[in-house]
């Protein structure tokens, strides 16, 4: 009887044990796959070749930034005002790529890696006593003029402001001459006309002017 019960506990233990092992056996490698696939997810994210970032009008430019840094002057004190600041931003065009001056760029595309130290490198010069014409300059010399939102009024720069104004004015002299031309020539065809009429020739009765106006709309039929 007591062999039996022994037997009996010790199949019991057996079973228990196994049972045991069994969810281990199932619950490790639930776990194991699940750090696997999240690993697996970490690589692919990681190794996906994303397409390169664009802005509104194309590609971005990520490595377009050019440090413009100048020492301050003695004695620097800020040249002008945050409002006066942001306004020389809006003089300055972010070079990633996109058609918007610094001030936009930076305050609306967050994801822009150019605007964002170009900011800095004003706020540098600005604490550093540059005057606007100053900082401009800087950084014409360091991006060439492309940086301008307005290309500067020197040299051949002129040309573009001041031919759409040479050409309105030339399109309207040539105008004015055509309209003097034309009506001098109405008036001699309207003079050489009544010179060719007898002086004693009767005036057209009302009558005839609309048998004439007539005519004139039958034939234009």
């Amino acid at each position: 009887m007591s062999r039996h019960r022994h037997t009996e506990s010790y199949t019991r233990r057996d079973f228990l044990i196994a049972a045991a092992v069994g969810v281990a056996g199932v619950a490790l490698p639930r776990r194991a796959r699940g750090q696997d696939t999240q690993q697996s997810g970490e690589q692919d994210g990681q190794g996906v070749t994303q397409g390169p970032r664009t802005t509104m009008s194309g590609p971005m430019n990520e490595s377009a930034y050019r440090p413009v840094v100048l020492p301050p002057k003695p004695g620097a004190k800020p040249s002008m005002s945050d409002g006066q600041r942001d306004a020389l931003e809006h003089q300055l065009h972010c070079q990633c790529g996109c058609t918007l001056d610094v001030f936009t760029c930076r305050t609306t595309d967050f994801t822009c890696p150019v605007s964002p130290p170009m900011h800095h490198d004003i706020v540098n010069l600005v604490l550093g006593g540059y005057t606007a014409a100053e900082i401009l300059d800087a950084f014409r010399k360091t991006y060439g003029e492309r940086v301008l939102m307005s290309p500067v009024r020197e040299g051949f720069n002129w040309a573009g402001y001041v031919a759409p104004f040479v050409a309105l004015g030339g399109a309207t002299v040539a105008v004015a001459a055509l309209i003097r031309r034309w009506r001098g020539v109405t008036a001699g065809v309207t003079g050489d006309a009544a010179a060719s009429l007898p002086a004693d020739a009767p005036a057209a009765t009302p009558d005839e002017m609309a048998r004439l106006d007539a005519a004139i709309r039958d034939d234009e039929r």
